[in-house]
């Protein structure tokens, strides 16, 4: 082989190298500061679902209708609770905000789990159910046996995977 060829092998094998570097430590970094603003702008909210209206047009002089918030159902979930992991026998009530669980000291059930990312997954309802959203973690969010990779319903009893950290919604 040529000088030149060994030359520029020996060129793009640092550019890799270096290419390699800064993908670990970019990957590092969201794991242990979120995502950066830039990220976060592009992602954009869910629209909310229209009221249905009946009749075609709405009269104008009509009071607007303040929607209450739901109420649980009875037989529905009222608390997450950690069955096995460091924090087992935790327990947080279910309430409309959402529930972040990961490594980062902004969440609202923080777990010490060394396969936990920093934001690890989120527990949150909507229409009267409960779901499991898996926020791109290292390790992965598990339901079951199933690995999540898009947003999954939960009921009461079903075991949720973080690592080495199991959770479930109780009554």
């Amino acid at each position: 082989m040529s000088n030149l060829t060994l030359i520029l092998i020996k060129i793009a094998y640092l550019a890799v190298l270096w290419l390699f570097v800064l993908m670990a430590v970019g990957v590092i970094s969201t794991d242990l500061f979120g995502p950066s603003k830039r990220k976060a702008r592009k992602k954009r909210p869910r629209p909310q679902p229209r009221p249905a209206s009946h009749g075609g047009q709405q009269k104008q002089d009509a009071p607007a209708r303040q929607q209450r918030p739901q109420r649980q159902r009875r037989s529905g979930p009222t608390v997450l609770a950690v069955t096995q992991g460091s924090l087992a026998g935790t327990t947080v009530d279910l309430s409309a905000q959402p529930i972040l669980i990961g490594r980062a000291p902004d969440s609202t059930l923080v777990i010490t789990d060394d396969y936990a990312s920093g934001r690890h997954a989120r527990v949150y309802s909507e229409g009267g159910r409960w779901f499991v959203e898996d926020l791109n973690s290292t390790n992965g969010t598990y339901l079951g046996q199933q690995k999540l990779n898009r947003p999954q319903p939960i009921t009461v009893g079903q075991p949720i995977r973080i690592g080495k950290t199991v959770l479930e919604l109780r009554k």
